[in-house]
């Protein structure tokens, strides 16, 4: 009799299971043997327990938001002052000592104005921008824009302290105290424009 034919009978007879020919656990067996010999088959195990890194938070002074306040506002009034020192300039350069009285004036009070903005927003601004150093969101803008106002602040005391007295008497002078004044406030409006548009 056939031995295969002889052992099914006897696995019938006794109620056991049939020889299987090939174990379904063996392909699994067979791949864990294979990634224990070759590491690079392994799959490193991704930790879900990670935890992660927190944004650093970063704080200015109470007075921060009172300076800013003070400083757009006065910046704001420096617009008509502006306006005001260009048309008594220009009466003033273009006649000299014998511009009316009112332009030496408006002139005067303009400059003494000026002064007392810049002064204010220069303290304030400085202040504000060495507060907000950490911060990095608009960072270059507004040391541009610090650095920008002091040289505006440069520019505006030399043409008063400096050449608002020869301007009186020599053209050359005057040109030069007209070009440097009208540049400082080029400056200053560039300056503050972009501050109003893209310091976010």
């Amino acid at each position: 009799m056939d031995m295969t034919v002889f052992g099914l009978m006897c696995c019938l007879a006794t109620g056991g299971p049939a020889p299987a020919i090939a174990s379904v656990e063996q392909p699994r067996a067979f791949a864990a043997a294979l990634d224990t010999v070759n590491p690079l088959r392994a799959r490193p195990a991704i930790p879900t327990d990670t935890p992660r890194a927190r944004p650093r938070v970063i704080e200015v002074s109470d007075w921060y938001s009172r300076r800013l306040t003070i400083h757009r506002y006065t910046a704001y009034s420096t617009i008509p002052v502006f306006a005001a020192q260009w048309i008594a300039g220009k009466k003033l350069y273009d006649e000299s000592r014998a511009a009316p009285t009112w332009a030496k004036t408006v002139h005067r009070a303009g400059a003494t104005a000026l002064a007392g903005m810049f002064t204010v927003n220069t303290v304030t601004g400085l202040w504000n921008w060495w507060d907000s150093r950490m911060l990095a969101q608009g960072r270059v803008l507004r040391t541009v824009h610090a650095f920008s106002m002091v040289a505006a602040d440069a520019a505006f005391t030399y043409a008063g302290a400096k050449l608002s007295n020869e301007a009186e008497t020599d053209a050359s002078k005057r040109r030069l105290h007209r070009t440097v004044a009208l540049s400082a406030m080029g400056l200053t409006v560039i300056s503050g424009t972009a501050m109003k548009l893209w310091n976010r």
